[in-house]
């Protein structure tokens, strides 16, 4: 926390309060390593599915509904909560949700055939709405702490020490899966102790972040007659004046496009890896811990050049890296060569991530963050539909042919940066403390 000067911070702003701040993406990013892109996605479409060649189409299609709730929602949501200063109440709830809907993952193992698939997938939709939730929600402290000029540094901290979670997280669940497998137990025995290890590990780091970080938003002067069509209300006027956000609204187009491409590195690597690369469940544990060792120093790294030579060209640079990541990975037939993509897609992919969440946070209105970062999840989760899905159907129509599913990707990433284009920072500030 010392690597970083107060200055960065708003005045009254304390490192503790930031650290409490980093603690959810710590708590929350195993999660994401464990359940979605590690362990429990192949598990899904090589042990619940048996292989079978709509497996990864089911397995994209419950992520994608889950997304589509949180599209549908969280703008609202967020409404609320900068309307009656309850982002961190909220924060708890979902927490709470997600931690149990993890847990509850490991019931899959006891359940065969379409039962253990139905069920899989409602516990995958019920968990990662939970986790888009508090993902948003955490988000949308970012401006509250720290200043224009250091958010990305601020960002890059709470997503590089993120990964550090995620890692501790892949570490004690792949040391238990090498012990399981060496005394010869199966993946539905191991499987489920991995999910109840993550979901008591978000949960007790969590804990950090509602005792550390207090709710710094002051409710509406009529905040206990808020009601959620008020929210709606608000939320449309917002959309009303989406001409004066102009540089906010061409960023969620780059959002989208650029982040439906990270969509399918997180959650079909794994897949990918062992279905046409040859990995083995252990191998890409191990892949996924490196390529989150490499994410972590690209976000910690990347937010200090973020805040130096300015956001957009930050993340052209991170997006000409995810052009190569997919033109290697799916040129590869080594597991070395592949290594090398994912060494890439590491850095890449937290500097790109938290180079989005800080530039939300310079163009969001001091007095309606919850309501933009629910914008900014609309347009991450819309991503993690178009991607994933995309991906899945690609792989399906080709008869399995993943190669051509991840060169298909490679345009996401080109969109993106033809979206970048119009963005002006500066502009979108100055709208932004406009608007109050």
């Amino acid at each position: 926390m010392a690597l970083f000067p107060s200055s960065a911070l708003n005045p009254g702003v304390r490192k503790r309060e930031v650290f409490g701040w980093v603690m959810y993406d710590f708590a929350n990013s195993g999660y994401t390593t464990v359940v979605i892109t590690a362990v429990f996605a192949a598990y899904f479409v090589g042990g619940i599915a048996k292989g079978a060649p709509w497996g990864a189409f089911a397995w994209t299609l419950s992520l994608s509904i889950a997304y589509a709730i949180v599209m549908l929602t969280m703008p609202v949501i967020g409404a609320w909560a900068d309307l009656r200063a309850a982002k961190k109440r909220v924060l708890m709830l979902v927490t709470a949700g997600c931690v149990l809907g993890t847990a509850a993952l490991a019931l899959t193992a006891q359940l065969q055939g379409p039962a253990a698939v139905a069920l899989a997938m409602l516990l995958i939709i019920v968990s990662n709405t939970f986790y888009s939730y508090g993902e948003s929600l955490t988000g949308a402290f970012l401006p509250e702490l720290a200043t224009a000029e250091g958010m990305g540094k601020v960002s890059g901290w709470g997503w590089g020490f993120g990964y550090v979670g995620g890692m501790l997280t892949l570490g004690l669940c792949l040391a238990y899966v090498l012990w399981a497998q060496a005394q010869g137990l199966p993946a539905a025995h191991f499987v489920p102790v991995t999910m109840l290890v993550t979901a008591a590990i978000y949960g007790v780091a969590a804990c950090a972040t509602f005792a550390l970080l207090p709710e710094r938003a002051h409710p509406a002067a009529d905040a206990g007659r808020v009601s959620w069509a008020d929210s709606w209300r608000q939320l449309r006027q917002t959309f009303e004046q989406a001409r004066a956000f102009s540089d906010f609204m061409w960023l969620l187009a780059c959002t989208v496009a650029y982040q439906g491409g990270v969509a399918v590195a997180i959650t079909l690597a794994a897949i990918y890896a062992e279905q046409v690369i040859g990995f083995k469940p252990q191998e890409t544990m191990i892949l996924i811990f490196a390529l989150n060792s490499a994410a972590a120093l690209g976000a910690f790294g990347f937010g200090y050049l973020q805040d130096r030579i300015g956001h957009r060209i930050s993340l052209a640079g991170t997006l000409v890296a995810w052009i190569a990541v997919c033109v290697i990975a799916g040129s590869v037939t080594t597991k070395g060569g592949f290594w090398c993509a994912a060494a890439i897609a590491g850095l890449a992919m937290g500097s790109s991530q938290s180079a989005g969440r800080a530039m939300t946070g310079v163009l969001a209105p001091p007095r309606q963050v919850g309501e933009f970062f629910g914008l900014w999840s609309f347009a991450t989760r819309l991503a993690s539909i178009v991607g994933p899905l995309s991906y899945g159907a690609i792989t399906w129509m080709t008869g399995g042919n993943q190669r051509i599913a991840i060169f298909s990707t490679a345009v996401l990433f080109v969109a993106g940066l033809l979206l970048l284009l119009p963005i002006d920072m500066k502009r979108g500030r100055a709208a932004a403390l406009a608007a109050g």
